[in-house]
């Protein structure tokens, strides 16, 4: 289990982040979120031990990540790894194979066959999706307890997302791993990530479980005969509303059954409801939070 206590930071005499509390609990999939700036890869740094916090502590198993022997248990993939200009993915494993010596190179063979990777060549020249999936495929031969993502799906293309997935979803099922994710898009961690944290205003705004929060909100698509104005809906627990001509779009918290006898009750010429995902459930949380853009 990783314990997030109290974490305070700042970076250039800049506050980043402040009392941010977190647990995540084992085996499962979390997905960091938030707007650009928002502190999450300070956090996952901090969580990995590569930053010391300003303030508060992270706990991994009850132990301090600061310790060696807890560091061990984790593996951080930041948004870009350095590597040197003669770096090749074969040196780079046995690189790696210093700090984790129980790195499978069977594992780490077969996902390089995955993504048509040839390991003996230099791969400073490679694209960025490239060199996503020989880190990605370090990740996942290690088989670390904690596995930390920052932006993993940067880069990758359709096909090298969808292998992945699957790969991470094999890591929690084989070895229990706990994964948490970093990522804007939305909708590839809805597919495979049981939980969320939402950061914002240097803290953790709000998390849980994805499907309960997506499920507590419901979307409708409304026409009506004559002119109306947003001012209609007054009175209801309005997430999100969009206006395009007769037409509305609107996002409410609620039952859904509930909402639809209220908007009913407007006497709308159309009324259609629709499925709410977890990036739209995002963009309202963050605007009605003040975020414009």
């Amino acid at each position: 289990m990783i314990e997030i206590k109290n974490i305070n930071h700042s970076l250039g005499g800049k506050e980043v982040l402040k009392n941010v509390n977190l647990n995540v609990k084992e085996g499962s999939v979390m997905g960091l979120v938030g707007i650009n700036g928002a502190g999450k890869s300070t956090l996952l740094r901090i969580v990995s031990g590569v930053y010391t916090p300003c303030g508060g502590e992270v706990l991994i198993d009850g132990e301090s990540v600061l310790k060696e022997s807890t560091r061990e248990k984790l593996f951080f993939l930041p948004d870009d790894p350095y590597f040197t200009m003669y770096t090749t993915g074969a040196g780079l494993f046995e690189m790696y194979k210093v700090f984790y010596p129980a790195i499978d190179a069977e594992k780490f063979r077969e996902y390089l066959t995955a993504y048509a990777i040839d390991e003996k060549k230099p791969i400073r020249n490679w694209s960025k999706g490239m060199r996503r999936q020989l880190f990605i495929a370090l990740a996942l031969a290690v088989k670390p307890k904690y596995l930390l993502l920052d932006e993993a799906f940067d880069g990758l293309d359709p096909l090298s997302r969808l292998t992945f997935k699957k790969a991470i979803n094999e890591a929690v099922e084989e070895n229990g791993t706990t994964v948490i994710i970093s990522s804007h898009s939305l909708r590839e961690l809805e597919d495979f990530c049981d939980s969320y944290a939402l950061i914002d205003n240097q803290t953790v705004a709000s998390s849980g479980d994805i499907a309960e929060n997506v499920n507590k909100l419901c979307k409708f698509q409304l026409a009506f005969k004559e002119k109306a104005e947003e001012s209609i809906f007054a009175g209801l627990p309005v997430v999100s509303l969009e206006k395009s001509g007769r037409f509305f779009r609107v996002i409410l918290e609620g039952n859904t059954a509930e909402m639809a006898e209220k908007l009913a009750s407007l006497s709308p010429a159309v009324m259609d409801e629709m499925p709410v995902d977890f990036e739209e459930m995002f963009i309202s949380e963050v605007q009605n939070r003040g975020y414009t853009k």
